[in-house]
């Protein structure tokens, strides 16, 4: 796998995103990835540490930059739980939960973003702003509700399918509601 065009493509989609998305100072970003699907596995089967640091140079000096929270999602072998900075749990009123990601049970991009955040943490659940998902991860569960899907030139990450979403108000109401222009 090429690292450097792995970084690109990340880096690019995020870029795309966060013009679409349009997300404000202190933001979470949530981001699923399936390193084994970047590869060209089956989900699950050929953890990538290489891999998931090329994904996380694509996506959190970005995210610093912007200084938006990033929060990187666990596999399904710790429910999908997610690493965050202490800064992001303290700020939303989120629950740490005792487990440490690894390679094996967790995903080799939460392990990574354990080692590379400055003060790591994992909680169980959390309600992104935005997100992206590599390799049909399933982030859904951790957007807020409206989820509007983004599409992006970059279709894909190495062979790992690309989804990504922002999301918006609810518009709740009837007949006589009035909205502000949506995007």
């Amino acid at each position: 796998m090429d690292c450097l065009q792995i970084t690109s493509d990340v880096k690019k989609a995020l870029q795309e995103l966060l013009a679409s998305a349009g997300l404000k100072e202190n933001s979470i970003l949530v981001v699923g990835c399936s390193t084994s699907e970047v590869a060209g596995q089956k989900i699950g089967t050929a953890s990538s540490l290489e891999i998931a640091g090329a994904v996380l140079d694509g996506l959190y000096p970005l995210c610093r930059k912007m200084r938006l929270y990033l929060a990187v999602q666990c596999c399904e072998h710790l429910n999908r739980s997610l690493v965050v900075e202490r800064e992001c749990m303290e700020q939303y009123d989120l629950e740490e939960v005792a487990v440490y990601p690894v390679q094996k049970a967790g995903g080799s991009l939460a392990f990574q973003a354990v080692k590379s955040f400055a003060d790591p943490v994992v909680v169980e659940n959390i309600r992104a702003h935005a997100g992206l998902d590599i390799g049909d991860t399933l982030i859904g569960m951790h957007l807020r509700p409206v989820a509007v899907p983004v599409r992006s030139t970059v279709a894909s990450i190495g062979r790992a399918h690309l989804t990504m979403a922002r999301t918006r108000p609810k518009l709740i109401g009837g007949e006589r509601a009035c909205y502000r222009p949506q995007e």
